[in-house]
């Protein structure tokens, strides 16, 4: 599991705790713990389903045309993938705990030497407001799609992305911007990445697959890019401790760490969450439901689903 550690706020939730504090202050002594927004998320869990060298974003219908790609969620994602085809698959026919989460995830395979490294249990994907005022994230549009990284990115040019979190981490050793040299026996070699989270509001794709979303400037998306939409944060773990000499992505080197979405889930659900928990400054689990609120309630069923779905 991921190590937890304190990290600093973001000038997103520094200044939603400064609001928060402003109000709770302003009201009196009276008020709840339950007003201070501390987090604007839910997270998403599902676990590896194939590996491909496929990519249908980069080389659509071209089988075989990438390197290789570990996938989650979707089951059916292959080259020939779109919107239609991840809709088709149905509910229930992906590796998320959210039945009604159709969408396609995928990031290159990581090797040691020429064996893969097999990632066994969920991982997790957040869903977070990426901009200051929460309150006006909306959800993904039905079939976008974008890349976030790129394996042709130089060490320098993985460093000093906007969207680079902490880098390659394990045990005690952060802020790595290739694979460190080693892993404490036991520990496993963790990546985190946020995503563009501002959308220019009228393409689903674009031609580097890259230039309809744009990262928030200040904690406020750009004219060119108006719409917030949630921001993921992949927050992925390998099996990798020991000696990393032998450790390669598919794209190699840690610094050329990528990865795909495709947004395929039930419209429905999907606003139902960002509303409840982005929207209303909750720290969710994948039921919409945090623990530190209970009083606040959950979005969907034990069943990950809305009400009255089966």
């Amino acid at each position: 599991m991921f190590k937890k550690r304190k990290k600093a706020l973001s000038a997103g939730g520094l200044a939603a705790l400064t609001l928060a504090a402003s109000l709770t202050a302003a009201i009196g002594p009276s008020a709840e713990a339950d007003d201070l927004v501390t987090h604007h998320e839910f997270q998403v869990n599902c676990t590896v389903h194939h590996r491909a060298t496929d990519d249908p974003i980069v080389f659509p219908n071209l089988p075989g045309a990438s390197h290789e790609h570990s996938f989650v969620g979707n089951t059916t994602t292959n080259a020939g993938t779109t919107l239609d085809t991840l809709n088709a698959a149905g509910p229930y026919q992906t590796t998320c705990l959210n039945p009604d989460d159709l969408s396609a995830y995928w990031w290159p395979t990581m090797f040691r030497g020429d064996q893969p490294v097999v990632q066994t249990w969920a991982q997790t994907i957040y869903y977070k407001s990426g901009i200051l005022d929460y309150q006006a994230v909306r959800p993904f549009p039905p079939g976008i799609r974008f890349v976030v990284g790129s394996p042709a990115a130089t060490q320098d040019a993985f460093r000093t992305a906007p969207g680079a979190v902490e880098g390659w981490e394990c045990g005690d050793s952060f802020h790595n911007w290739d694979f460190p040299a080693n892993c404490p026996v036991g520990t496993q070699l963790n990546i985190r990445y946020q995503a563009p989270s501002c959308w220019d509001g009228v393409h689903l794709d674009s031609a580097d697959h890259k230039s309809h979303m744009a990262y928030p400037v200040n904690g406020v998306c750009p004219a060119d890019h108006p719409v917030p939409v949630p921001m993921l944060e992949f927050k992925i773990a390998f099996p990798a401790d020991g000696d990393l000499s032998g450790i390669r992505l598919a794209s190699g080197r840690g610094y050329s760490w990528h990865y795909d979405f495709f947004n395929a889930w039930d419209p429905t659900t999907l606003a139902a969450l960002v509303s409840h928990c982005i929207n209303g400054g909750l720290q969710c689990d994948s039921r919409g439901f945090d623990l530190y609120k209970p009083n606040r309630g959950q979005v969907l069923g034990d069943n990950y689903r809305l009400p009255g779905r089966p």
